[in-house]
Order: structure tokens, then sequence, then C-alpha cells
């Protein structure tokens, strides 16, 4: 089997997402997908990936992964250049578990579990649109699309957002109501009122069911290590499951402080990407929970591996997702392999809006968890119409 093609295509409508596709001599076609700069993801493909994979069998996964990481020495690879690698890597695994005629989590490994639970992220369904690059406003409020509109609603109807997730069987949420109040000081201070007013959707999910729903607190790396603690301090009366990223990972010795002065578990990085950059995290104690994205932070096999050195440190790892419907399939496939996943992020928004509208297949979602796919790979592909789209904009390297 060679690898004969290799295609990438974006659709205008979803700005941010880029899918590749990677055709074989045998008819095979893989698939993955990536989150940000397109364009210049796509530059990268063509001009580096697609090259390098051209004439050669898809089933090395894992050399190709090495070739084209290495392949980045001189300008470096934790941007564009590992979205796109990460993007590659996963329609290659597509490919190889397609041809070993499995599902992708047997490919890996085999499964450590039949389904996994999942939590809602409290986006809205136009929160992957916008333009690539430009942050997503927080106070973004999208109208006539159905009623997942979870975003609006953690802002405003706290209490009645997490009924409704509790109704379908879905146990924990993730909010970021600390985001508005970040740019006022460049992240580096925010006042005991702003804590008090973002300490507000908390207080209400806490007032209308309990602790029968798990909070995730997300800061989107925003602030600095002051303010982060002062939050942190803030938030533990209410005895939220995690905070997510609120001071970037660049700085391992500073997160870890973060953790020392809080009780809540530390959960990081998406944005710490491949092992290197985990590793430096888990040296320095940084985490208790560590995370990644299949599609930022080098793709299945540099996925499996970060979760294998979380379980080395006894911790557990979870799969990042509020993007695509391809990197959703390969993070459950990755969590349904992985014995120390703890949780899989999802967005009922996207799996129960535009996904459908993208791929032909959308995994099965029940009582607050998450089945994988059975059919051999990936267990989805494009929908054809989407190549015929007017906004759909196809680019191939042969």
């Amino acid at each position: 089997m060679k690898i004969t093609k290799v295609e990438t295509i974006h659709v205008g409508e979803f700005a941010n997402i880029l899918f590749v596709q990677i055709h074989t001599d045998e008819g095979l076609v893989g698939l993955g997908d990536t989150y940000y700069t397109p364009e210049t993801t796509r530059t990268f493909i063509h001009e580096v990936g697609a090259p390098m994979l051209i004439g050669h069998d898809p089933r090395d996964v894992e050399w190709h992964f090495r070739r084209m990481y290495d392949a980045t020495h001189v300008y470096g690879n934790r941007g564009a250049e590992m979205r796109a690698i990460s993007a590659l890597d996963v329609a290659l695994w597509d490919l190889f578990a397609q041809a070993a005629g499995m599902p992708l989590y047997r490919a890996l490994g085999g499964g450590s579990r039949d389904k996994v639970r999942i939590y809602n992220t409290c986006a809205g369904p136009l929160y992957a649109r916008g333009t690539p690059g430009v942050p997503r406003p927080t106070e973004q409020r999208p109208q006539g699309e159905g009623r997942y509109e979870d975003l609006d609603a953690f802002q405003h109807k706290a209490g009645e957002l997490a009924r409704d997730l509790l109704d379908e069987g879905i146990t924990a949420m993730k909010i970021w109501p600390f985001d508005a109040y970040a740019a006022v000081s460049n992240g580096t201070y925010i006042s005991f009122a702003d804590i008090d007013k973002g300490l507000e959707p908390v207080r209400k999910i806490r007032d209308a069911v309990g602790l029968d729903m798990e909070i995730l607190i997300e800061g989107h790396a925003y602030w600095k290590l002051p303010a982060a603690v002062r939050i942190a301090h803030a938030l533990e009366p209410y005895q939220p499951m995690w905070l997510e990223d609120f001071i970037r990972p660049d700085n391992p010795h500073a997160l870890a402080e973060l953790r020392r002065s809080t009780t809540t578990p530390i959960c990081g990085s998406e944005l710490a990407l491949t092992r290197y950059h985990a590793r430096e995290l888990l040296e320095a104690e940084a985490v208790d929970i560590l995370m990644t994205d299949v599609t930022w932070t080098g793709g299945i096999g540099e996925s499996r591996r970060i979760a294998d050195m979380a379980e080395t440190a006894n911790l557990p790892f979870v799969a990042h997702d509020c993007t695509g419907p391809v990197t959703f399939l390969a993070s459950i496939h990755l969590s349904i392999h992985c014995p120390n996943a703890m949780i899989q992020e999802s967005v009922r928004a996207y799996y129960r809006g535009f996904y459908a509208d993208l791929v032909t297949v959308v995994p099965r979602i029940e009582n607050g968890f998450v089945w994988p796919t059975d059919s051999p790979g990936l267990g989805t592909t494009l929908r054809p119409e989407v190549l015929q789209r007017a906004d759909t904009t196809v680019r191939q390297s042969a």
C-alpha cells in the first residue's frame, strides 16, 4: 500500500477547522482534522508533510511521525507545524486501523472500557465559527440555532443549564466565568468584586443541584500567577473538579506554585505540545491531571505517549476537544484505549449540531457516556456534499 495523494479541505463556514485526507493506491482514505490558522497549517501540510509521505506505506505511522517531527528541527514545532503533523498522524492512524480491519482503539492495543464518561463544555452552536487567530468572545450570544445555547446559558441561567444537563445524565460541566475580567489588567490582577461576579454562575449551579454536578473551571491561560491564586482560593468552597489552564504552561514552575497554593486539582495542558513539553509539567509536579489534544500535541501516537507518561506518574489523563468532529472521534478512541483516561470532553452543541453536517458518523452518546465507533478506523468519513459546497476550498498534493 502506498500514499498517492494528500488533500486538505477547508469549509468557509467553519473558519478554524481544516480537514486532511490521505489517499492510497488501494482506495483507502484516512481522515484527520485540526483547528486554528487553517491556511498556515495547510501550507505546512503541502510544503513539508505531503512530499515526505507520498509514495510511502501509510502503515509506518510512527516512522512518519518521527520523520516529520525531525524535519522541523531548524525552525521549531510548537505551533502550526505540530498541528499539521497531528492532523496527518490522525489520518495515518485511521488508515492503519482501516487496513487492519478494526476500530482505531483496537488497533492501538484494545480497549480499557466499553464507554467513557463525558463532560459538557458549555459552548454554543456558533463557537466553532470565527476568524482564525482571533480569540472567541466570551460574551458571544448566538441566536436561532436550537436549544443548545450553553455559552449564553452558563452566563445567565447556570442553574437551569445544570438541571438540563443532569436530565441527560451528564454530571460534569465546564465553564469559564472569569475570562471577561482578564482583559482589564492583562491577567495581572482581578478585584474581589469581579471575583464575586465571576462566582455567580458557580453559586447558581450549586444552589440548583448541589454537588450532583461537577464543575470544571477553564482559564484559557489568561492569568498571571497572583490573580490565578486569588481566583483559586475563592473557588475552593464550591469544590470544583479542576482548574484548567489558568496560566500558560510555558513556565511549569509557576504552574506548580499555583498547584501548591490550592486544594483544587490542576488540569493542564492541551497547550503543552508533544511529550517533551508534557514531561516538563510532570517533572515540575505542576499538574494533577495531564491533558492533551490529539490534533495539537502530536497526533494519536504522541498523545498515547503523553497518557503513558501520566500513568507512570500515577496521574489521570484527559483528552481535550472543543474543535472538530474528527478530533472528537479520535479522542474517544484514545480515551477508550488508555487505562488512566479520566473523562472525555464533549460539546453537545457540536455533536447534536454541525458535526453531522460535516461527517457521516457521530458517536453514540447516552446517559453521560460516549461509545467508540465499531467500524474500521475512526469510523467516519467526510460527507460527499462537503466537497460540493460553494465555501469549500480543496488543495491537493500528488
